[in-house]
């Protein structure tokens, strides 16, 4: 068997006389000098053209995290629940009754601002498969997007893409999309943000990881053939930012292309592959194909593979095997079989009609070996560990903004008072229905709160009987560019804060959390920054909670035109009720109830949406928190709403106690009157670690009972009654107007018209 030849490619192209040399091959691929040198090294020769691209795709930022991983580490990452940790599909952890929780966070914002349906929709599909390649059944997705300014028309068509996107995928594949988020800004113009989070559920015992154990195993392809869609998507698109329009069509090519129905059929298939115990290990193919999965599962297995690529099934014709490698082609599950096995394996394939093919071997060689049919050439051969392990670890510079000093001396106070408070209130409120409305988010009938509460919550149910526990688990994602713009640590505090608060209104305990780390171009030392303080902000708060980071991602580079997006950690935490017999409350008001504000309102604007309307961006300092204190109020919070003493329940985040009192009440049809708010400050301020209770009248001594207890602060601020917003002599406006406002700022803006009813 002939070893692979290494002047296969050369690596500087040979251009004639007078014409400007080629782009070395290695270059044009994404790999530095540095990083060829060091293959060199691993190798002990020259790479090929086939060895370059496999490099090249594994050693990308999305596959290797070469710029973050010397930052991640600092998570917290253990307790006695979690089963397993980042570095897996998807983390897990224990919740109980037999039953473990995956979950999982992924980014499709390159591909999305390219073509935003498939960009979105592969996206869902992508993030299904890291759920069911660890045993569990997916059950609920969420979506928290990020698009700029609706006035903006290329913006619009991306945000009308993706939420078609999301919707097509997931309504197809049977898995509801209960929640998420949805934000316009400038700061995502040509960059839009879309990041997909994922949960499933299984037997305890059904846990596998992707491992590649046993000599003489067979490497079976499952699902889609093989196509050109997604050549080099992970390192095409997630390695660089945006410029002109005619340079990004050009990347198109590099989008994947989703078949929900296949996906479908893949899941009901590979889940019972696991429930027979035919599957050594899964592992899904997704950045990177067919060359992550082999060498990862090889690596983590301690083995090695060869892998004929002749017998890959293709969908076009005359792949060359480095486009085969590293085709990114959607619905590609890859399973390790024992060879007594694979009958089985095949006739179950059969009857989910999923193609079944074996395309390697497990060996004990430590090598990635491609070959040609029959083993008569060898294509590549590489050290299986060496794609993953060996990739760059980069610590790259870091330095805060050379102005920092200069905008944290101006702060939000400079700003004059509004002399029409309630106009001001309007401009901040709108309902992002438009976009779930498009959800099918009542699959399974498992959904006691979908889109439009604070936390999505779930009947939990045995996976495999299907009988329900009597117990629930809430779902939340959030982040705040504004905040993290002024402060990337305190901001990612107030973030995980924010998860917290929501969690605890629907009475739910935090277990775990995921997080997608949104960033600009890491060669700028000033993104680094702000990413390294990120991660310690949210380990800083993950502490104080006793919440572990079980899994994550890390999406660099996002930036349009030079100009990179302001810092955008997304959190995504999963709870756990342990009683759920009634609905719990909504962000809703009762006529005659009574308003009880819980938490600290700290007087600071800066970072806020009100301020961000008056063109303060960046500037000031955030209010300070005391992570105590909020897990005092989350606590309190959490044992009034599961005493059942609660009406009605919101957190106070995004747009300040004015903007939180205004969705209760158009989301009940009930008005407000509250005349304990002192000033606009108190009406927008964004402090973390509050919340708002609609109290029944008869009970508003036991709450404050339980309040004083705790020595949580907490004031009344008013009643719920009639059919007007009223803050003392500050704002006065008719409910209709301001339902008006909320209602169809987004369908009018996106060009659907008004929303009727």
């Amino acid at each position: 068997m002939a070893a692979p030849d290494p002047t296969a490619v050369e690596d500087t192209a040979t251009a004639p006389a007078g014409d400007p040399p080629e782009e070395p091959v290695h270059r044009a691929l994404g790999l530095t000098d540095d990083e060829l040198e060091r293959i060199r090294e691993i190798l002990g020769r020259e790479p090929n053209h086939l060895e370059l691209a496999m490099y090249s795709v594994m050693w990308s930022e999305h596959c290797s995290y070469k710029s973050s991983r010397i930052h991640l580490r600092r998570f917290p990452t253990e307790a006695p629940w979690v089963l397993v940790g980042p570095g897996e599909g998807a983390g897990v952890v224990d919740v109980g009754d037999g039953i473990a929780a995956a979950l999982r966070i992924e980014s499709h914002n390159h591909p999305s601002a390219i073509e935003p349906y498939q960009g979105a929709a592969t996206g869902v599909g992508g993030i299904l498969r890291d759920i069911f390649s660890m045993g569990a059944r997916p059950i609920a997705v969420m979506d928290p997007l990020r698009f700029g300014p609706l006035d903006d028309a290329r913006s619009r068509w991306i945000a009308e893409g993706v939420v078609s996107g999301v919707s097509g995928y997931g309504n197809s594949v049977g898995v509801p999309t209960i929640g998420g988020e949805t934000v316009f800004d400038e700061t995502y113009q040509g960059n839009p943000l879309v990041n997909v989070l994922c949960l499933g559920v299984m037997p305890t015992e059904r846990l596998v990881l992707g491992r590649a154990e046993g000599v003489g195993n067979l490497a079976v392809l499952l699902g889609s053939s093989t196509g050109r869609d997604g050549i080099g998507g992970v390192s095409v698109l997630a390695s660089a930012g945006f410029g002109d329009d005619e340079a990004d069509a050009d990347k198109r090519p590099s989008v994947q292309v989703g078949d929900p129905f296949e996906e479908k059929r893949l899941i009901e298939a590979c889940l019972e592959l696991l429930d027979r115990d035919l599957a050594v290990g899964v592992q899904d193919l997704g950045g990177a194909g067919i060359t992550c999965a082999t060498s990862e599962t090889a690596a983590k297995g301690g083995a090695g593979m060869d892998v004929d690529v002749d017998a890959v099934p293709r969908r076009e014709p005359h792949m060359a095997p480095f486009e085969v490698m590293t085709s990114e082609s959607q619905e590609r599950m890859l399973a390790i079989v024992e060879p007594a096995k694979l009958d089985a394996v095949l006739e179950i394939a059969a009857r989910w009609e999923v193609r079944a093919t074996v395309i390697g071997e497990v060996t004990g060689s430590g090598r990635l070996r491609i070959v040609t049919e029959r083993g008569e050439e060898v294509l590549a051969d590489v050290p299986a560990k060496s794609l993953e392990e060996d990739a760059p670890l980069y610590d790259r510079p870091m330095a805060p903004p050379a102005d920092l000093e200069a905008r944290r001396s101006d702060g939000a106070a400079s700003l004059p008072a509004p002399d029409d408070l309630g106009a001001d209130l309007v401009e901040l409120v709108c309902d992002t229905s438009w976009v779930w409305s498009q959800y099918d988010h009542m699959l399974f009938l498992n959904t006691v709160v979908g889109p439009g509460g604070d936390a999505a919550v779930l009947r939990l149910k045995h996976p495999t009987t299907g009988d329900d526990t009597g117990r629930g688990m809430a779902l939340t994602t959030d982040g705040n560019h504004l905040w993290c713009a002024v402060d990337p640590r305190a901001g990612s505090v107030m973030t995980m804060c924010e998860s917290i608060m929501n969690l605890a209104v629907v009475g739910a305990r935090p277990i775990a959390m995921v997080n997608c780390m949104n960033f600009g171009n890491p060669e700028h030392p000033e993104v680094m920054w702000q990413f390294s303080e990120s991660v310690d902000g949210l380990s800083d708060a993950l502490r104080a909670f006793g919440v572990p980071c079980i899994g994550g991602n890390v999406s660099l580079y996002n930036e349009s035109r030079g100009s990179d997006i302001d810092p955008t950690p997304v959190v995504g935490v999963l709870g756990l009720l342990d009683r759920l017999d009634r609905r719990p409350p909504m962000p809703e008001l009762v006529d005659g109830a009574r308003l009880i504000l819980v938490g600290e309102t700290v007087r600071e604007l800066s970072g806020s949406q009100w301020a961000a309307r008056r063109g303060h961006r960046g500037r000031g300092e955030l209010p300070a928190v005391d992570l105590d204190a909020v897990a005092a109020v989350a606590g309190v919070v959490r044992e009034l709403v599961g005493a059942h003493l609660v009406l009605g329940a919101h957190d106070v985040s995004g747009g300040g106690l004015g903007v939180a009192l205004a969705e209760m009440a158009v989301a009940s049809g009930v008005g407000v009157n509250a005349a304990r708010i002192a000033d606009h400050v108190d009406l927008f301020s964004e402090s973390a670690g509050r919340a708002v209770l609609c109290v029944a009248a008869d009970q508003v001594r036991a709450v404050l009972d339980v309040l004083e207890a705790h020595g949580v602060p907490h004031s009344r601020i008013g009643v719920a009654a009639g059919d007007r917003f009223v803050v003392k002599d500050l704002v006065d406006l008719e409910l209709s107007a301001l339902r008006d406002a909320w209602r169809d700022r987004l369908p009018a803006a996106i060009g659907s018209g008004t929303t009727q009813g």
